[in-house]
């Protein structure tokens, strides 16, 4: 009897034993920054995304692997420690221009993983894979610039022309990560001297193309100065052109009305005007109206009339003065 309620007394702690396992390993949470794999002796089955609690078969049938949905980054040539301190692998970032001299490279890599599945079983080391190929596209696409291009104005097309070649890189390995972005953090020389020497043309060319701005800036603004000033030239010659032309339509309707004045009475029309004529040409001069036969009439003035006596002809004559 004791050996049976001995058996029947382990048989029943082993059956709880499998109980409890089979409890605590039926379920199991993802976060909504997380992803999980479910894994049926040792084949994935399943992706769960959604976020929440969820419930499997029992270890060891299956178990799951929980990821990051975070964007990740990989830092190439330092690192930076839990103090803010960065170390830095110059054997490492350490690279050869297309015009054979030599810079230190450090970048940062973006990723994400976007296939669990592949990320955990079509690579032993997907990280190690994603590091070497980082460290194969850039010294490739460094090896075809040029010193020049990779410390001063060529950084932008090194970024983009590295991200582009890693990602082909990473397709290929099919490791299920996505790159999402490439940025430099520094290019640099071994040598100080000649680091130097390379921020002082970097700074020139600022100065420049500050400067060029400037000049821009003040071409624009005299231009716009000239193109005022030709506009108000512009607008002052139309309006004496239609001063003009409206001074000459009147003129023109003048000489209409005179002629027909003239059609109608030639002999007084053409009188007037002489005399007319006479007061405009000769604003300051005595005017004396006489007979052809050289008597002596009474004087018509035409200007106005001044505080001087009115003479006539004959006190005229003897003065001497005629006009």
């Amino acid at each position: 009897m004791s050996v049976k309620r001995t058996l029947m007394i382990t048989a029943l702690s082993l059956f709880s034993i499998i109980a409890l396992i089979a409890v605590f390993t039926s379920w199991y949470t993802v976060d909504e920054s997380e992803q999980a794999v479910v894994i049926t002796f040792g084949q994935a089955e399943e992706t769960i995304t959604d976020s929440g609690l969820h419930f499997k078969l029992p270890w060891p049938v299956q178990k799951v692997e929980i990821l990051s949905k975070e964007t990740y980054s990989l830092q190439f040539g330092y690192e930076q420690t839990e103090d803010g301190a960065i170390e830095a692998y110059d054997d490492e970032t350490k690279m050869i221009t297309g015009d054979e001299n030599i810079v230190l490279t450090d970048l940062v890599v973006q990723w994400k993983i976007t296939d669990p599945q592949k990320f955990l079983f079509n690579a032993e080391n997907p990280k190690q894979i994603l590091h070497s190929a980082t460290s194969s596209a850039i010294r490739s696409i460094i090896g075809s610039s040029t010193i020049d291009d990779a410390l001063t104005n060529g950084k932008a097309d090194i970024e983009l022309s590295t991200r582009d070649l890693l990602v082909s890189l990473v397709d290929k390995y099919d490791i299920g990560i996505s790159i999402l972005g490439v940025k430099l953090q520094d290019v640099e020389l071994p040598n100080k001297e000649v680091r130097a020497a390379f921020t002082a043309v970097t700074d020139a060319r600022e100065t420049k193309s500050t400067k060029t701005n400037e000049a821009e800036k003040y071409k624009n603004q005299k231009l716009s100065e000239a193109k005022g000033e030709e506009d108000a030239i512009l607008s002052r010659a139309e309006g004496e052109k239609v001063a003009r032309v409206q001074q000459a339509e009147g003129e023109v309707a003048i000489f209409t009305e005179l002629y027909e004045e003239y059609q109608g009475n030639q002999e007084i029309t053409r009188q007037r005007l002489v005399l007319e004529t006479l007061e405009n040409v000769l604003p300051n001069t005595q005017i004396y109206i006489m007979n052809d036969d050289g008597e002596t009439l009474k004087y018509l003035p035409l200007q106005p009339t001044t505080n001087a006596p009115v003479q006539n002809a004959e006190e005229s004559t003897q003065g001497g003065d005629k006009q």
